[in-house]
């Protein structure tokens, strides 16, 4: 454990330490650390907040933040799984096509990535969380120590428990690592879906459907979709599922 320890602490003082005014991104300077320490290709974090649902938090690359939100975006996959569960979930092509057939096309179509290993880390001051670890070679899979790699996670937890006592808190509520980016942009998705179930006389959930079944049929992220929605460039009675075509003319 100690060098693994030892191991994490040096790649993070390579990927660099937040910056006073910055701390919101520690989660993706922990990714990447995750990252370069397990030798993987890419590296991402989330937890599921009490009242929020799911929150990206931070990840290695832009790339490794894509597949994150395309997960979100089919509604399931092994990061899902690995913190309904508290297992670890390993996950190659075959396994991702059987298991979450949606979200392989959607990887597989759109980031070289084609292998996810999920690993659920200790409970956060958010809630339970999962990290995510990304391979571009599935074979790769195989090499991955896994007790080194449950390891990182609890460092990861550690760092973030630590960061939510000694760090500022955001006006928001809660630590600043709770409002990155990506947790900002995750924020949209619950607003549209409130206003797409208000104008369409539907549940929430129902909404959410809507939302990420929409974002499939025009190859988006329901992320991006979402933001469109709350810009107004969108309207709720814009929005098609998969499948669905638009009302002919005069109905």
């Amino acid at each position: 454990m100690s060098s693994i320890a030892a191991r994490f602490r040096a790649a993070l003082e390579e990927v660099g330490d937040p910056s006073p005014t910055g701390p919101e991104l520690l989660p993706s300077l922990l990714a990447r650390a995750c990252a370069r320490t397990l030798d993987v290709d890419g590296a991402g974090l989330s937890v599921r907040a009490a009242g929020q649902g799911r929150l990206p938090l931070g990840a290695s690359s832009t790339t490794a933040d894509l597949a994150e939100r395309l997960q979100f975006t089919a509604g399931d996959g092994p990061c899902t799984a690995a913190e309904r569960h508290r297992e670890p979930v390993f996950a190659a092509t075959a396994d991702l096509q059987r298991r979450w057939p949606v979200f392989a096309r959607l990887l597989t179509g759109q980031t070289p990535y084609r292998a996810v290993v999920a690993l659920p880390i200790g409970e956060t001051l958010a809630g339970p969380g999962a990290l995510d670890l990304y391979f571009t070679d599935e074979s790769a899979v195989t090499s991955l120590e896994v007790f080194e790699a449950m390891a990182v996670g609890d460092l990861v937890a550690s760092a973030l428990g630590d960061a939510a006592v000694w760090a500022p808190w955001a006006p928001e509520g809660g630590p600043a690592w709770l409002h990155g980016p990506a947790a900002r942009r995750r924020q949209d998705v619950w607003t549209a879906a409130g206003r797409v179930a208000m104008a369409r006389g539907t549940s929430p959930p129902a909404a959410l459907e809507l939302l990420r079944s929409a974002a499939r049929a025009t190859g988006r992220t329901v992320d991006d979709l979402a933001g469109d929605v709350v810009a107004g460039r969108v309207g709720p009675a814009d929005l098609r599922p998969v499948g669905e075509l638009p009302p002919a003319a005069g109905n």
